[in-house]
């Protein structure tokens, strides 16, 4: 909730904290009153009420709906660096892979409506709070807005074990989209044709891919680095 409270302020319509003495919720308390946010204390009993059988910690708070990010406007920045995640169904890997994101570069995060984690609490909860501070693009087609952003001139790199180059050797310093495919099977068949090239992170080894998250950040690390050696 801190990220909420740092991210929205006021704007932020409820914030209940349960009462008590325990020092963690007491902070939270006054870090969110010193943003100028108006606090509730109540009992366990009734955040459990308001949680509507979701899982919280000692604090509640209401914010505003998060913002969803046209795909055209993410087209038009220069320095474009953006995650597509192609049918990540796993809440917690979508959401640490939204946390990855903001942490290295602010890379947008974009995600087809269908067949793809909705963003739930479970998916909050596994950014850390950097769901408040991402920026969020869901689009109707993935491979589509894939193909229109190849037509603009985005490089679109697919992550596959198996591809013979290695992510390292791709340039990533200009517009940039890294694509991810399912837990389980990888890029679709429609995703991977609107790649540019596919790429792997690491050489084969005992474990043929790494999780989508670790993927994401691994791959992110690799655009993050080329760029700030590229601005030197």
């Amino acid at each position: 909730m801190r990220e909420a409270v740092r991210r929205h302020g006021s704007k932020l319509t409820r914030v209940v904290v349960q009462s008590g003495t325990q020092p963690r919720l007491e902070a939270l308390a006054r870090y969110a009153l010193d943003h100028g946010v108006t606090v509730e204390r109540a009992g366990r009993p009734v955040l459990d009420r308001l949680s509507q059988g979701g899982t919280h910690q000692g604090a509640l708070a209401w914010a505003p709906e998060l913002e969803l990010t046209p795909f055209g406007q993410l087209l038009t920045q220069d320095n474009l660096l953006a995650i597509a995640l192609d049918g990540i169904q796993d809440p917690q890997n979508f959401g640490a892979v939204v946390r990855s994101a903001v942490a290295l570069g602010s890379a947008a995060v974009i995600w087809g409506e269908h067949a793809s984690a909705p963003l739930t609490p479970a998916t909050f909860r596994a950014s850390a709070g950097a769901v408040e501070h991402a920026t969020l693009c869901r689009v109707p087609s993935l491979h589509g807005a894939l193909g229109e952003a190849m037509t603009a001139g985005v490089q679109i790199v697919g992550l596959d074990a198996r591809a013979p180059t290695q992510l390292s050797s791709v340039d990533l310093t200009g517009p940039t989209v890294l694509v991810i495919g399912n837990e389980h099977e990888g890029m679709k068949r429609a995703v991977r044709r609107a790649c540019t090239l596919t790429a792997h992170l690491v050489p084969p080894g005992p474990v043929e891919s790494l999780n989508a998250s670790v993927a994401a950040a691994v791959s992110l690390y690799e655009a993050r680095v080329q760029r700030l050696k590229s601005s030197t």
